[in-house]
């Protein structure tokens, strides 16, 4: 556990970072940089008792945050719906080796990246792994997300070695909860009797990881810092299909899912990780995704019961 640091965590108004932020900043002085543009999230930042900063990350435009953070944990990202690499890679790459020099006196850094890093599998049961292909896989909502991604590590395992800044590369699944995901958005569609979009193939599972977890594994994965970087999937435990938390919401909400399936060629036919090494060094999940996902549904749209 983490207490009495000063942690600086970066896109704290995004699904991940806020709870996350707000865990550690119970124990921690926790500054967030975010670019605040939305009405409230300063004071929502406020609220869970961050110091909230506004900086431009992609030109390395800080202001007078400070440089003496003892742990630097980086979730922001782009992502555009267009092909606009060069933003991409400003925004994912440049801007994460720019934040790393700026803390590069901190004992640690995580560096959240995603298993859209992966080449991909035409195994939609396949297990990646940390020493799988990388590659250029489409995401659905972005196609130069995967690339920048693959950039943004290259960026911070350099800049590990060059710093000689303790660093680790989490790769994350699909991270859910009260805060939002894919779970939780196909919670919303189902919520309000509306389709599900799903890609193409049937029943390609993801390994999805609730916030809660997230939070708890983000002492222990400093801890595993290292330079050369350490790399890791931040994934959950279960491999999970859509369909089958979907048939969950459904249950649950006494409403049956409507399911519509697209094809996204070049995408990952199933999107599951192998938790073997984050087991190793965080321990295991907690939150069944059972539990964690009926819990994220009345959280979202109050209990049926």
């Amino acid at each position: 556990v983490l207490s009495d640091r000063r942690i600086l965590v970066t896109g704290l108004t995004g699904q991940i970072g806020h709870p996350i932020a707000r865990f550690l900043a119970r124990d921690n002085e926790v500054w967030g940089v975010a670019r605040y543009s939305a009405d409230g999230s300063r004071e929502r930042a406020e609220g869970i008792g961050v110091h909230p900063h506004v900086a431009d990350l992609a030109t390395g435009d800080f202001g007078d945050l400070p440089t003496d953070f003892t742990h630097l944990v980086h979730f922001a990202a782009w992502q555009g719906a267009d092909d606009d690499h060069d933003r991409a890679l400003r925004a994912n790459a440049e801007a994460t080796g720019l934040l790393m020099a700026h803390c590069r006196s901190a004992e640690a850094a995580l560096i959240a990246s995603t298993n859209s890093v992966y080449r991909a599998h035409e195994d939609p049961l396949h297990l990646y792994t940390e020493t799988d292909p990388l590659g250029d896989p489409r995401a659905p909502h972005s196609p130069t997300y995967g690339v920048s991604k693959v950039s943004q590590e290259a960026v911070a395992r350099t800049m590990a070695r060059v710093l000689g800044l303790p660093t680790t590369i989490a790769r994350i699944n699909a991270s859910y909860g009260p805060n939002g995901g894919l779970p939780a958005y196909h919670g919303d569609a189902v919520a309000a009797g509306k389709a599900v979009w799903l890609r193409n193939p049937v029943d390609g599972p993801y390994s999805p990881i609730h916030e809660d977890d997230l939070a708890a594994q983000v002492a222990p994965l400093l801890n595993a810092a290292s330079a050369p970087a350490t790399i890791v999937n931040w994934c959950g435990d279960e491999a999970v299909t859509p369909e089958q938390w979907c048939a969950l919401f459904g249950e649950h909400l006494d409403i049956e899912p409507q399911l519509t399936y697209y094809d996204l060629p070049g995408s990952q036919p199933g999107s599951a990780a192998d938790p073997t090494r984050r087991r190793s060094l965080t321990g295991p999940c907690t939150v069944a995704w059972r539990d964690g996902m009926v819990a994220m549904v009345d959280a979202r749209h109050g209990s049926s019961g």
